[in-house]
């Protein structure tokens, strides 16, 4: 029997049997155990890779293959993406933004499996980057397809992608608290209080899943060495100013080298430029090797200077803190050479590994400068941690509940608030939005908290554009244009030249007073009756826009144009408001 047949019988069984708050329950359920699976499966190739390649590594000199496995990594995942996937994977937490605000929750079914083989190729040959935003964009993708499989609504199939979001988080940290703040703080997702029941199944089954494979210890082995109290404040609020600049650095490199990597158009340039970047950083700062945890493992449990092993500073503890901040400033550019090489991974854990770094460099300085308390390094390492993830994702308090969970370290709550809290101020005073959404949020195609913002996104330009609206010719005379005005009853006619090209509009109220005057039929043409539109929309305009200019002008009806200025069709005001206000009623129903 065909899988489809099976799952119709399926869904018949479950509506005879079963409401729908049950079903979504149980659907939640199936997601959160499959993702789980899939996160486990993830990093147990992630970590067999890089076993068996770098296991045999002498860590009291360099090693040369260095140079030559992250190359590999790269071009193995491209060849992968390019002939047997066929179609972009990166960026997993801005597809999954854009899968919600643009195609209504539709993600491709080979997202499933797709972002698993790639990104563990990429990172167990050494790229910089980390396995979270594959696994957050294959659970989404299993939610949506699962959602597609039963035919459910578009809001329920928006809850089963945030299960898939929140159960891969909750399965590969052990940490399902973080994992439902994830959801609604960095994919931004409204949800109600009934739509957190099954946010929370699908975080408790991933979690339970991983804690049978992997126990029930914490990820990183930590241990409080010193107590907050009122007097660590200052040094607290200044951490987390100094990780919101790190994190400020971070995004405006990791863009800028983005863009340098977007104009390339051949895809063994791109290979040759990251490929050889992150070969040569690594080979020079081993730590940048893979997605950092084993670094974060060190620092927090006390052994720095480990840090030095397999590199050309073996043996040099003195030189430790100046390696640390050479590696703070490469980090940004060997994750998008990373990506923009060829390979797949996400910023999850290089914001987590850069935090780390930031906190431990920066509780070193405050010490040596002796200007106020003293503060312990481990636990600055874990701060900073917090702090940079809040500023590359906007997210305080997944941050915070994530590293407690982490860590164990929750006897930190106090400090952790505080650090992301000063971090969260110092990032938006320069960046809005998180890493992952700036790219939407310029073309206007970001679902925010914002209700009345959602709505617009959520909207579809194309589906309001009237293209078959009747063109007329700059040449046709009136008398033709007065059979064409009686025939389409339309107040409004656009004015294309043979090329596609909009001219004008001619608007009835404005010739209603010659379209009866038969003596001037033979007189006017279009391009005399015509006139300048008070504004010309564009195909990829944001909604927002396309709003705006409603309200500016005042206009009734505007006309819409490609990319090559060619005529696509006209918008009109009524239809427009009609959409938004039925946006708005499927929007607010729950």
């Amino acid at each position: 029997m065909p899988i489809q047949q099976r799952i119709e019988r399926i869904v018949t069984w479950l509506d005879a049997h079963l409401s729908r708050r049950q079903q979504l329950t149980l659907l939640a359920f199936a997601v959160g155990a499959v993702t789980a699976l899939a996160a486990q499966l993830l990093k147990w190739l992630v970590d067999e890779i890089k076993y068996l390649l770098t296991n045999s590594f002498d860590v009291t000199h360099m090693n040369w293959l260095y140079l030559v496995y992250p190359v590999v990594g790269i071009y193995l995942t491209a060849l992968f993406i390019k002939y047997i996937v066929r179609d972009d994977i990166g960026h997993g937490v801005t597809k999954i933004l854009f899968a919600i605000s643009r195609r209504q929750g539709h993600i491709k079914k080979h997202n499933c499996w797709s972002s698993i083989i790639a990104s563990s190729i990429t990172i167990g040959f050494g790229g910089s980057v980390g396995a979270e935003s594959p696994a957050v964009l294959t659970g989404s993708a299993i939610g949506s397809t699962l959602g597609k499989w039963f035919k459910v609504d578009q809001k329920t199939l928006m809850v089963l992608i945030g299960c898939g979001a929140s159960g891969a988080i909750a399965g590969i940290f052990k940490a399902p608290f973080a994992g439902l703040l994830f959801t609604l703080e960095v994919l931004m997702l409204d949800l109600t209080m009934a739509s957190l029941l099954p946010l929370l199944v699908a975080c408790v089954t991933a979690a339970v899943i991983t804690f049978c494979f992997q126990g029930s210890e914490s990820l990183f082995t930590f241990q409080v060495e010193e107590a907050f109290n009122v007097t660590h404040v200052p040094p607290a609020i200044l951490l987390g100013v100094f990780c919101g600049l790190v994190s400020l650095y971070f995004t405006w490199a990791t863009n800028a080298f983005e863009n340098v990597f977007r104009r390339q158009n051949s895809l063994y340039a791109r290979l040759a430029i990251g490929g050889t970047v992150l070969s040569i950083l690594i080979f020079l700062f081993p730590p940048l090797y893979g997605e950092g945890y084993d670094s974060i493992e060190l620092l927090l449990s006390g052994h720095a200077d480990q840090l030095l092993n397999g590199s050309l500073f073996y043996g040099h503890k003195e030189w430790l803190l100046a390696v640390l901040g050479l590696i703070m400033l490469s980090k940004a550019l060997a994750s998008t050479a990373t990506t923009g090489g060829g390979g797949c991974g996400g910023l999850f854990a290089p914001s987590l590994f850069l935090g780390c770094l930031s906190g431990f460099v920066f509780a070193s300085l405050w010490d040596t400068a002796g200007v106020g308390v003293t503060v312990t390094e481990k636990n600055y390492a874990l701060l900073g941690m917090a702090g940079v993830m809040t500023a590359v994702m906007h997210a305080p308090l997944t941050s915070v509940f994530l590293i407690a969970e982490l860590t164990g370290g929750y006897g930190m709550f106090v400090p952790l608030m505080i650090v992301t809290v000063s971090s969260y101020l110092t990032i938006v005073a320069f960046e809005p939005h998180s890493i992952y959404a700036t790219r939407l949020a310029k073309k206007g195609q970001l679902i925010t908290h914002h209700k009345d913002r959602a709505i617009l996104t959520l909207m579809s330009l194309d589906n309001i554009i009237d293209k078959h609206c009747m063109r007329v010719d700059p040449d046709m005379m009136l008398g033709k244009l007065v059979l064409l005005i009686a025939k389409e009853h339309a107040n409004a006619f656009p004015v294309v030249d043979g090329a596609g090209h909009l001219q004008g509009i001619i608007y009835l109220p404005h010739i209603r007073k010659i379209v009866f005057r038969q003596e001037l039929y033979h007189v006017y043409k279009a391009d005399q009756l015509m006139q300048d539109p008070p504004c010309i929309l564009n195909v990829d305009d944001a909604m927002t826009r396309v709003m705006d200019q409603f309200q500016k002008t005042g206009a009734e009806v505007l006309p819409v144009v490609d990319g090559n200025g060619l005529f696509v069709g006209l918008i009109e005001q009524n239809r427009l408001y009609a959409a938004y206000r039925q946006m708005l009623v499927d929007f607010s129903e729950e």
